[in-house]
């Protein structure tokens, strides 16, 4: 098969890109529906579809095809623009599902449970990277490399957890309440710690310039919640009465030009643009009516589009084929053993201490265990950075899979039947 040159100029170019998006976003959707089937999250699906349409699989049957098609160096650029893309817009929506609601019926738990869940892993995955920096990562920073694998390790995907619990009929029940909140404190303190990581690694570590990026981030998230967020909510009370509840084209602009505004401000800071995005979604998340006028405009479109193109352009960027040794394969099952072990522990043991039973400590442990889509954002993150060499991202890719693959098949030995809802009058 022979790709048409792309000497015509932008018309060629287009016509490419259109091609890959075709086969991207229609293979995503049968992945997903197949790992539906099977009784794991659609993302999951996605993910591996991205793995097999990369070198890990696709590189190795038909090595011609995917250089001329998918590896094409004028289209690259174009799948990663489109993959950040989406992820500003989807940091932006998992800001506005934090329910700060959930806080107030079990914070102390929560807050328990999800710090146990951060300081656990990340000690493990700390200790590990620099126990096999020497081995797999001599040539990218020692401190960088630590602190984004012990992150990696630490963070839980909160949406990929919220459509899981959906799924099992959790989302209003104390064992639901009690992880989700977790969870959400769990993602919060993640970004903020993925932030000053990156502020540290484009700082060079020197103390000066990563304190200007916090105190910078710190002012943002402050303008964010004193001034924007009065700010909008009177904007959008006058909006969403003007319009009996709708979101018309033009207030739509207004909210999609403020995202992208969040994501400039943060990365001219020096710390990542989907941070912005999150916070300004965090600080919105209690207006309910205009939250939901905007999900019902927003959210599918990016889970249909955006998300495929950066789980496809991940696995693009992904060879397994680079962990083509014993000692590889070993350090890979020692990374998802530190995240696994790192989480379940963690979150399990606060949970009991807490007071509940070993059946739901067991259960909250293995939902926060779901990593998927925000420990693969992480990995990103690292490597864009040039702080995770490309066996080490293939490594924590598989981790991602594996945690989020566990969740489904585990909670089913664990969950009743039936549940009693909690915080449904509050």
């Amino acid at each position: 098969m022979s790709i048409p040159a792309l000497a015509g100029g932008g018309e060629s170019l287009l016509l490419l890109v259109i091609a890959q998006l075709i086969v991207i976003i229609s293979l995503a959707r049968v992945g997903g529906w197949i790992f539906a089937r099977c009784g794991q999250p659609q993302v999951v699906g996605e993910i591996i579809t991205g793995l097999l349409l990369g070198p890990s699989c696709l590189g190795r049957l038909a090595p011609e095809l995917l250089q001329q098609f998918f590896l094409a160096e004028q289209t690259g650029p174009v799948l990663q623009v489109l993959g950040n893309l989406g992820l500003v817009f989807l940091m932006f929506i998992v800001g506005l599902e934090f329910d700060f609601t959930h806080l107030k019926c079990l914070g102390r738990t929560a807050a328990t449970v999800a710090t146990a869940g951060m300081v656990l892993p990340f000690g493990l995955g700390a200790l590990l990277a620099s126990a096999v920096h020497g081995s797999i990562a001599m040539e990218v920073s020692r401190p960088g490399f630590v602190l984004f694998v012990a992150t990696a390790l630490s963070i839980t995907a909160i949406p990929i957890l919220g459509r899981i619990m959906m799924e099992f009929g959790l989302t209003r029940t104390p064992l639901g309440v009690l992880t989700i909140s977790a969870a959400a404190v769990d993602d919060a303190l993640g970004w903020i710690l993925l932030a000053a990581v990156s502020a540290a690694v484009r700082g060079d570590f020197e103390l000066l310039p990563v304190l200007r990026m916090l105190g910078l981030t710190l002012a943002f998230v402050a303008v964010v919640f004193l001034v924007i967020r009065p700010l909008f909510r009177y904007w959008a009370d006058r909006v969403m009465t003007r319009h009996e509840g709708a979101l018309p084209l033009g207030p739509f602009s207004v909210v999609i030009v403020l995202v992208l505004a969040s994501a400039a401000a943060t990365n001219l800071i020096g710390v990542f643009s989907i941070f912005g995005p999150f916070v300004l979604g965090a600080a919105l998340s209690d207006q309910r009516v205009i939250q939901q006028a905007i999900r019902s405009r927003l959210e599918e479109f990016v889970t249909a589009f955006f998300l495929p193109v950066f789980f496809t352009y991940t696995g693009l960027r992904t060879d397994i084929g680079l962990l083509d040794s014993t000692d590889l394969w070993l350090i890979c099952g020692l990374v998802v053993f530190a995240a696994v072990a790192g989480k379940t522990l963690g979150c399990g043991l606060a949970a009991r201490l807490c007071g509940m039973s070993w059946r739901d400590s067991a259960s909250v442990a293995v939902m926060m265990n779901t990593r998927a889509l925000m420990g693969l954002i992480a990995i990103n993150i690292g490597r864009d950075l040039g702080v995770v060499p490309d066996a080490v991202f293939s490594m924590m890719l598989l981790m991602a899979i594996v945690t989020t693959i566990m969740t489904a098949p585990l909670l089913r030995q664990l969950v009743p039947s039936t549940a009693v809802a909690i915080c449904a009058d509050r």
